[in-house]
């Protein structure tokens, strides 16, 4: 069973949809002309905004191509764009993060 949506998520996924259609009207771009665009359906288009949580990456990627933003987006998830990610930038980063057990612990 999935666990529920937490609020900050869905916040951020509502104003993640009402970007989009800013960026849309901004272009001046119909939902059909981003949706030709962006190789998805004018309902994928919608539920950005009704449904964030129901669209995969990939077309929310696409839909962001369309809109002329695919490199702000992905440029926003960047570490190096932190103060954290520029304070450790000179660490090397491990293959894999493991927390101990709690058996290891004691």
């Amino acid at each position: 069973m999935a666990t529920p949506t937490p609020l900050p998520v869905q916040r951020a996924a509502r104003e993640l949809g009402e970007h989009l259609v800013a960026w849309r009207k901004l272009r001046g771009l119909t939902v059909r002309q981003v949706a030709d665009r962006a190789g998805v359906s004018e309902r994928t288009v919608g539920r950005l905004t009704t449904d964030p949580g129901s669209v995969s990456v990939e077309n929310l990627l696409r839909v962001a191509r369309a809109l002329g933003i695919l490199d702000a987006l992905v440029a926003s998830a960047d570490p190096l764009s932190t103060d954290v990610g520029r304070l450790r930038a000179g660490e090397q980063l491990p293959q894999r993060v493991r927390h101990p057990s709690a058996s290891e612990s004691d």
